[in-house]
């Protein structure tokens, strides 16, 4: 009897584990990282949904379009959050991704409205340096004329290296091969990714690592260290618009409606200043917190819109390998 009782529990078992819903959400490792936003928002939101949260994670935004184009329709994960507004183009025209069909109000300070795509956050690219550096560069002239020693990201596996060809782009138009010879003796290495960017600047490799005007932030609130500054150029800073969608073949497409509808929210918004270091698309009622108004304000915004980042993509990878393999 003792055995049968056993038996009985090891079949009933699985599918008593298997009333707990899960929502697979494919992101970027960093926002998963123990000091990203994940854990918070698995907490928060495994408080409401009655499922178990799992973020699955490849090495940063651009990857997620791979490894989605790689698996289609076969993904376990009903969202992918990570993906920026110049890949969204692309992105749309896999069709693997469903309308969202909500409300798509938002704080940016740019028009944003795309039935696919729901934006969660937003930032302006920059060059952090130290503090101390005597004289930053006020354009990509002035620092293509220096120099100082750039660390950038791999614009075909990183969305921030991306944005730094579209940004170049936007300001100098033809001129862009120009400005790619002249900062191509700058640029000490170009890093799959931007946490390893990032962690070379700061283990002091570079001079100038290109991350956003809000990544000193982070050292001043988290750190209490003023030491790091984002230069200003002149010529204006390109945006990035995070965004999340939703998977027509979802296996959890009600979940998936909850959980983007959850990024809008108070709570999803308030992890995002102090946690991704960026800019929440729907401000916390109680605003940013103390230290974000020490950071840089570009004077001018500078943004393609999706389908003029697609089209300008191709040309501005050619300029930019053009460059780097002289």
């Amino acid at each position: 009897m003792k055995y049968l009782t056993l038996a009985a529990l090891a079949v009933f078992a699985p599918a008593a584990h298997a009333e707990t819903p899960v929502l697979n959400v494919l992101t970027y490792d960093s926002f998963t990282s123990e000091w990203g936003p994940g854990p918070a928002i698995e907490t928060a939101f495994e408080a409401i949904c009655g499922c178990d949260l799992v973020f699955s994670a490849v090495g940063d935004g651009a990857e997620l379009l791979a490894r989605l184009q790689l698996e289609g329709a076969r993904s376990d994960a009903s969202v992918v959050l990570g993906l920026d507004s110049n890949m969204t183009a692309r992105a749309s025209a896999t069709g693997l991704f469903a309308p969202h069909g909500q409300e798509g109000a938002n704080d940016l300070p740019v028009t944003f409205d795309d039935p696919i795509f729901l934006p969660y956050d937003w930032g302006y690219f920059a060059f952090v340096h130290d503090s101390k550096l005597p004289d930053p560069p006020k354009s990509f002239e002035e620092l293509a004329a220096s120099d100082l020693k750039i660390v950038i990201q791999d614009p075909r596996s990183s969305t921030p290296g991306l944005g730094l060809l579209l940004w170049v782009k936007s300001a100098y138009g033809a001129r862009a091969p120009e400005i790619w010879a002249g900062l191509a003796d700058n640029i000490v290495t170009v890093t799959p990714g931007w946490s390893e960017a990032y962690g070379m600047f700061t283990a002091g490799e570079a001079d100038m690592v290109l991350s956003y005007t809000t990544s000193p932030a982070y050292h001043l609130i988290a750190e209490g260290d003023n030491s790091k500054s984002a230069a200003l150029f002149e010529e204006g800073h390109y945006m990035q618009v995070e965004v999340a969608g939703k998977l027509a073949a979802a296996p959890e497409p009600g979940l998936a409606d909850q959980f983007l509808t959850f990024m809008g929210t108070e709570t999803f918004q308030s992890i995002i200043p102090t946690t991704n270091w960026m800019y929440p698309a729907h401000m916390p009622a109680a605003g940013l917190p103390d230290g974000f108004d020490q950071m840089i304000t570009p004077q001018k915004a500078l943004l393609m819109t999706a389908d003029e980042a697609h089209a300008a993509r191709t040309q501005a990878l050619d300029e930019w390998l053009s460059a780097l393999s002289r």
